[in-house]
């Protein structure tokens, strides 16, 4: 009984060590994307997860689980063990906006997670068919106004960025179109080039190949500032049009209660990675700045995030429910 005791408490003793950064990880790593093949969640997944493999000595294998605006992925890692095996490509529709349109997550926005590090923040551009009567921003407005609900604009789901914006942009012109939410970016952009919705608010790296080849077009910028890609497009501020969130941010998260010395270790890395060639060009193709904040800086950012949605659902009539 006494040999017993002392193989138990033996036991709990190598339980209870801390994980350390230099024995992490044993096992692949599973970076988990909310979105379908195609949209800049998981172009830059697959550019990281490379970068991570080559530091760590083992597989990072991204893996697709769309659905419900990225919430079916997020509430995977938020009950995953804390083990740092299984990484969430963070985006704000499942971190901060669904929390402050729903009350029933079925996950804790705040809580459930352990913040590793910012990788990028892209602005969204306003995109049109490429044959669409509308040549201008001024143009889509006035027709709108001129028809009211008979205009629609295309989201990567209820409660996405593209479905608040969406929505913010009509409050902000005075017009009224009809929501068309979609599984991600990918096939909004493919409805939109076959003409099947209005027009849609999204990021510059999944519309920027429909956008050459003269399949979409763009009429403004929801950036704070115009674009280096598109120097002659407005943004939507300086046509009037105030208060439509700016576009979308990505960062790693991992399950809470993953200890900090591999917290730290991959945020460390991913920061590395970003200046790589690889990892450059597609920021670059997407018009998006590098990230890099330390995961103390990239929970305060996330806070932010939090505060920012639920103050803007306080004031909208925006909800998930």
């Amino acid at each position: 009984m006494r040999r017993r005791r002392i193989i138990m408490a033996l036991g709990a003793v190598t339980l209870a060590r801390p994980v350390r950064a230099q024995d992490w990880p044993q096992h692949p790593v599973r970076i988990l994307v909310g979105f379908p093949p195609g949209g800049f969640t998981d172009i830059l997944a697959r550019v990281i997860a490379p970068r991570l493999q080559e530091r760590f000595g083992q597989p990072f294998v991204v893996e697709n689980r769309p659905g419900a605006a990225g919430i079916i992925a997020a509430e995977a890692v938020a009950k995953a063990p804390p083990d740092g095996l299984m990484l969430l490509l963070a985006h704000p529709t499942a971190i901060a906006i669904a929390p402050a349109l729903s009350q029933r997550l079925p996950y804790d926005g705040m809580a459930a997670f352990t913040p590793v590090t910012l990788l990028a923040q892209q602005p969204h551009v306003l995109l049109v068919k490429g044959d669409a009567p509308w040549r201008s921003l001024a143009e889509l407005v006035e027709d709108a106004r001129r028809r009211p609900g008979m205009l629609t604009y295309a989201s990567s789901g209820v409660g996405s960025v593209q479905h608040v914006q969406g929505e913010l942009f009509a409050a902000a012109a005075g017009i009224e179109l009809v929501h068309v939410p979609y599984r991600g970016s990918g096939p909004t952009m493919t409805d939109l080039a076959a003409g099947n919705v209005s027009m849609v608010i999204d990021g510059v790296a999944v519309s920027a190949p429909l956008v050459e080849s003269g399949r979409l077009r763009v009429l403004a910028t929801s950036a704070a500032r115009r674009l280096p890609r598109y120097p002659d497009l407005p943004t939507l501020a300086e046509s009037g049009l105030e208060g439509v969130v700016p576009g979308s941010w990505f960062g790693l998260l991992a399950p809470a209660g993953t200890p900090p010395a591999i917290v730290q270790a991959l945020a460390r890395a991913a920061t590395e990675a970003l200046p790589t060639p690889e990892v450059a060009r597609a920021m670059e193709r997407a018009s998006a700045e590098p990230g890099g904040l330390s995961p103390e800086e990239f929970a305060a950012f996330v806070r932010a995030e939090d505060a920012r949605y639920r103050a803007l659902a306080a004031r909208t009539r925006i909800s998930m429910d």
